[in-house]
């Protein structure tokens, strides 16, 4: 044993102290610390009862038995630690830190009267000080001779109490060394909270990272949403609309549209966007994962679960959660959803420590989730709270104006990832690309151009797209002669009909170009007189 334990063993008290000291020194952890100096108080013989209270924001006012008394209902002192034994045959311990004295408001009773002064108390012959006690019999059958309560201040703030009740008088000595130890509890807990707070980041940080590697590539796929069509003008609109609020936002559309994309743009310009956006696939989670997933879970909670783990909800704190494909999840697991929606407040699988959180909620689905309520697999309740600001975003199919703006510009992108160079894209396979029916959307669209790129070696890309369509009919498919297929005669209106929807298909495909290549009237085969003049007698206008 060497020789500082053993004069830290001593009995005298002022050698525990200096060792007191030394030791408060070594605490970072600010509950470690704590009930590390309130249990080394109180194994001294002389002492009954250490306790150490510090203020933090009411809690309890409509039940605390101070209520009336308390001038301040926003703060008030919180008991933290406290150790002692009485000193009758059972010998009870006195370490609860929710009883009767749990709080005190400042001003009120000796102790409120040093947290909120600022001033030490030293009372000595207690027989003759009752108005100080609350619990008079308690004291004399403990023979409580002294009290000494500190105030503990940092830089002229005020944090808490020390207190001590003791079987001897408090001398002058003593004093001046609980003022020491004091003065190094309030430097220990602000080192303690500041070293809690850098550990609470550092996690958030490990936290965001773990979550936000699997994002990246994802993120740099599209870069801004492009299109020039009025679909993607309302949808713009829109994005600028909500994305400065805290709304809910609901994104429907089909698979492939970019709804994503959407979500990522909406926190781009949202208050939030300093803080994380975090994705969950609600499609790619097993069914037994859900909650673990969304809120963590604590360690031993079940089999597998090795260590702490915080869930999506924790690393978005701050920032914005995006539940994409949202309709995937099972019903049991909404009911849970809609209480971290609606209250801010969750609890880790094995753990029954209620957490706060402050997230913006985006969802996402490619479902049609007012059916999905009809037929009572997902819940209105939850429905409701996601559908605060519905956005559609329209299919490619709808918009094809905007094919040549998004060809050119992942052309560029595959180009510069596979590092090669060639021609431009020419009208004629634009066409191609804009006469197909897009039933993947915009990641077809942008599948099928890396893949030409890689199969032209750098060079002229061609596409190989099946037959070119218009609303699922060939441009150039000549009308059926009556009779050929029993059931398919068409009368002279329907010829009509159909021949100025295929001339308008024509005109809008080309800008309404008429002469030359690429002009419409060389896609119907027809000279552009011939093509005006019909234009002209059908009544056809830009």
């Amino acid at each position: 044993m060497s020789t500082t334990q053993t004069a830290c063993q001593s009995e005298n008290p002022l050698t525990s102290y200096k060792c007191l000291l030394l030791d408060i020194a070594q605490q970072r952890s600010l509950n470690e610390l704590l009930w590390l100096i309130v249990r080394r108080l109180a194994e001294r013989p002389t002492v009954v009862l250490a306790r150490i209270w510090l203020i933090k924001p009411g809690d309890i006012c409509a039940s605390c038995r101070f209520k009336d008394e308390c001038p301040d209902h926003t703060r008030c002192l919180h008991l933290v630690a406290s150790a002692g034994r009485s000193s009758g045959l059972d010998q009870t311990e006195w370490n609860q830190t929710n009883g009767y004295f749990s709080r005190f408001p400042l001003g009120v009773c000796k102790v409120g009267r040093i947290g909120g002064t600022g001033e030490q108390l030293v009372i000595n012959e207690m027989d003759n000080n009752l108005a100080w006690i609350a619990k008079p019999d308690w004291a004399k059958q403990e023979g409580i001779r002294g009290f000494h309560g500190q105030p503990i201040i940092y830089k002229g703030e005020t944090l808490g109490v020390l207190a001590v009740f003791e079987r001897e008088p408090i001398t002058d000595e003593a004093t001046l060394w609980f003022r020491m130890i004091a003065d190094h509890v309030a430097v220990a807990i602000a080192n303690a909270r500041a070293f809690e707070e850098i550990e609470r980041l550092k996690g958030q940080l490990e936290l965001e990272n773990t979550f936000l590697k699997e994002e990246v590539l994802e993120a740099q796929n599209f870069g801004e949403i492009v299109g020039q069509s009025p679909a993607i003008a309302n949808l713009v609109q829109q994005i600028e609309l909500v994305a400065p609020t805290d709304a809910t936002v609901l994104i429907t559309g089909e698979s492939g549209t970019g709804k994503e994309l959407v979500a990522r743009e909406i926190h781009r310009r949202s208050n939030r966007r300093e803080h994380p956006l975090v994705r969950v696939n609600c499609a790619s989670i097993p069914k037994d994962l859900y909650e673990s997933e969304f809120f963590g879970h604590a360690k031993g909670a079940f089999t597998g679960a090795l260590k702490d783990r915080a869930g999506r909800f924790q690393a978005a704190d701050g920032g914005t959660l995006f539940l994409d494909e949202v309709g995937e999840i099972p019903l049991e697991m909404q009911s849970k959803l809609l209480r971290v929606l609606q209250e801010g407040e969750y609890e880790r699988v094995g753990e029954e420590t209620t957490r706060k959180v402050n997230v913006r909620i985006i969802a996402a689905t490619n479902r049609k989730l007012g059916q999905e309520v009809e037929h009572a697999r997902f819940r209105q309740d939850l429905y409701y709270r996601l559908n605060v600001f519905p956005i559609e975003v329209a299919p490619l199919r709808n918009r094809k104006e905007d094919i040549p703006l998004l060809a050119a510009t992942f052309m560029g992108l595959v180009r510069k990832k596979l590092h090669c160079s060639g021609r431009e894209l020419t009208q004629g396979e634009v066409l191609k690309l804009q006469n197909y029916h897009w039933p993947g959307n915009v990641r077809e669209l942008q599948n099928i151009i890396e893949r030409a790129v890689i199969s032209s070696r750098c060079g002229s890309v061609k596409f190989d797209l099946p037959v070119p369509q218009i609303n699922g009919a060939s441009i150039k498919t000549p009308v059926k002669k009556p009779g050929e297929t029993p059931g398919d005669i068409l009368t002279e209106e329907d010829m009509r009909l159909r021949e100025k929807a295929n001339i308008q298909a024509a005109l809008k495909r080309t800008d309404w170009k008429i002469y030359g290549q690429d002009g419409a009237a060389e896609l119907l085969g027809i000279k552009p007189t011939t093509l005006l003049s019909r234009i002209k007698k059908m009544g056809i206008v830009k």
